[in-house]
């Protein structure tokens, strides 16, 4: 699968940006999708994910209650709705996919769990 992220760009602090992700391939409702920043000098971070259904989504404790995952299986896109911004929210977001089968309760929270990264797209929150 292939991903295209969009949707970063300059905001002030307590503004809000939408970030999409496109993906390519006829089974993208099979991959669960994930969200990573990575801020200069830091390592690739969490943000957050959603299973292939849409039913299962987890938030690193830095974005809950201000970011909402969503996806569109019939678009092959998944969303990063971010309100409430922070100049901590400063960073380079990274869309992921990782290909799973089978019934699981929980979605995949580290980096090296995800097969594809899209390019990233730049997000910058001034205070």
């Amino acid at each position: 699968v292939q991903l295209q992220a969009s949707g970063g760009g300059l905001v002030q602090a307590g503004g809000s940006l939408r970030l999409s992700c496109a993906a390519s391939g006829r089974t993208f409702s099979s991959y669960d999708m994930g969200w990573f920043r990575q801020a200069p000098g830091k390592e690739r971070e969490f943000v957050s994910a959603i299973s292939r259904s849409g039913i299962i989504t987890y938030y690193a404790d830095s974005v809950k209650g201000r970011f909402t995952i969503s996806r569109d299986n019939a678009k092959n896109t998944v969303s990063l709705q971010m309100n409430s911004l922070k100049s901590d929210d400063t960073a380079v977001y990274y869309c992921a996919a990782v290909q799973r089968g089978g019934s699981y309760s929980a979605v995949l929270t580290g980096p090296r769990e995800y097969n594809y990264w899209g390019q990233g797209t730049q997000v910058t929150v001034s205070s």
